[in-house]
């Protein structure tokens, strides 16, 4: 199942208290302090494992809690930090704070991982807190509490071209050609209900990425169809090959692609800017489109935009395709976030917070760490 947002609660862990100990040892005394920090709690961090394409993994627990610090012991000791907790997700994943909408991570490179929730610093023992009129605290500080909050995570596919289309219009067929994707395929519209990714090999050594979405319907930049949905995972393409159906009974050549421009400027400036090329499909098929497919090429081409016809079983016309849209591609900027034109500034996590004069007030003689005999300190 294809997975690509979730709303999940994350909780960072607390830091450990600070220790209230006394140190107690033959022939000492008057020992002193000795209550050691308590320990970091574990942030919660997000990394990108190569083998999810999806969120799925995330779905069937609802709140993530990373593990809280241990308190220090006597003897100046410490106490142990929390484990960090790792959310695996797919590349091209982004967290948002969910009330907020405040961005806290984008990751778009395998193995990349950014924190979106920072543990409580560990609060210090009784023996930070001597001065020469206390030498004996019965007090430690409090650990700072671990920050929670709904985060929303959004994937969105990474791929340098991204197909688009009224539904029906071959979009996966054509991925499905020129590619390893194996998408369903059928006479029927909306056959396709989740983005696919294909990758396609360009010679021996050379390849690029495709995706292909669910097709596009009139209004999807409100919300209508599928489309409106997925049309997020093309916000990162480096190039839009828009696909227009000469055997369309309900659509003519110019409708077509004024429409579809339209639905993908309105939604997002992102794609307003991508660069584009127009495909004819189904060459292969009868229709009395031709006449329409010239004006709207000669269009195109005044507007430097270009446009093929291909059909499916037409190898050299998939071929042609192929190796004109890797040009296209190595003419392009690299791939990253300026590439696509998304702008982004990462934000640091929420930081836990603690009042500077909250402490941990604790009679000496019920600590853990002291014994059950009287200590001298007590006296002072």
């Amino acid at each position: 199942m294809f997975i690509d947002e979730l709303k999940l609660f994350v909780q960072s862990g607390s830091g450990g208290n600070g220790c209230v100990s006394f140190r107690r040892e033959k022939y000492v005394a008057r020992g002193g302090p000795d209550g050691g920090d308590g320990g970091k709690g574990g942030d919660v961090v997000v990394r990108v494992a190569p083998k999810y394409n999806t969120l799925m993994p995330l779905r069937n627990q609802r709140h993530y809690r990373a593990e809280d610090g241990k308190r220090g012991r006597g003897s100046n000791m410490t106490g142990a930090s929390g484990e960090t907790l790792y959310l695996d997700v797919p590349k091209g994943t982004l967290v948002r704070d969910f009330e907020s909408g405040t961005l806290l991570a984008n990751l778009t490179q395998a193995g990349e991982e950014s924190i979106i929730a920072k543990g409580g610093q560990g609060g210090k023992g009784n023996a930070h807190f001597t001065t020469a009129s206390r030498q004996a605290p019965k007090f430690a500080q409090e650990g700072q509490k671990g920050v929670g909050f709904w985060a929303k995570f959004e994937l969105k596919v990474m791929a340098d071209v991204g197909l688009v289309g009224f539904p029906n219009a071959g979009k996966s067929t054509l991925i499905r050609q020129v590619s390893s994707a194996n998408p369903k395929v059928a006479s029927y519209p909306f056959t396709t209900l989740v983005p696919n990714l294909g990758v396609v090999k360009v010679g021996a050594w050379n390849s690029f990425v495709m995706a292909d979405i669910p097709g596009l319907i009139e209004g999807a930049h409100e919300g209508l169809g599928l489309g409106h949905r997925f049309l997020r995972h093309i916000e990162r393409t480096r190039l839009l090959l828009i696909l227009l159906d000469p055997t369309d009974p309900e659509r003519s050549m110019d409708y077509s692609w004024e429409t579809i421009n339209l639905e993908l400027n309105k939604y997002s400036d992102i794609l307003d800017r991508k660069k584009r090329v127009v495909v004819f499909t189904k060459s292969d098929l009868k229709h009395d489109r031709a006449e329409e497919i010239i004006r709207l090429k000669q269009r195109l081409e005044a507007e430097n935009i270009p446009s093929f016809s291909i059909s499916s079983f037409d190898l050299e016309a998939l071929n042609e395709l192929v190796y004109s849209l890797f040009e296209l591609l190595t003419e392009l900027e690299t791939p990253g976030m300026s590439a696509s034109g998304e702008a982004f500034e990462r934000t640091t996590p929420p930081k836990p917070r603690r009042e500077e004069d909250e402490v941990i007030k604790r009679e000496h003689s019920l600590s853990e760490e002291a014994s059950t005999s009287k200590d001298p300190l007590d006296e002072l």
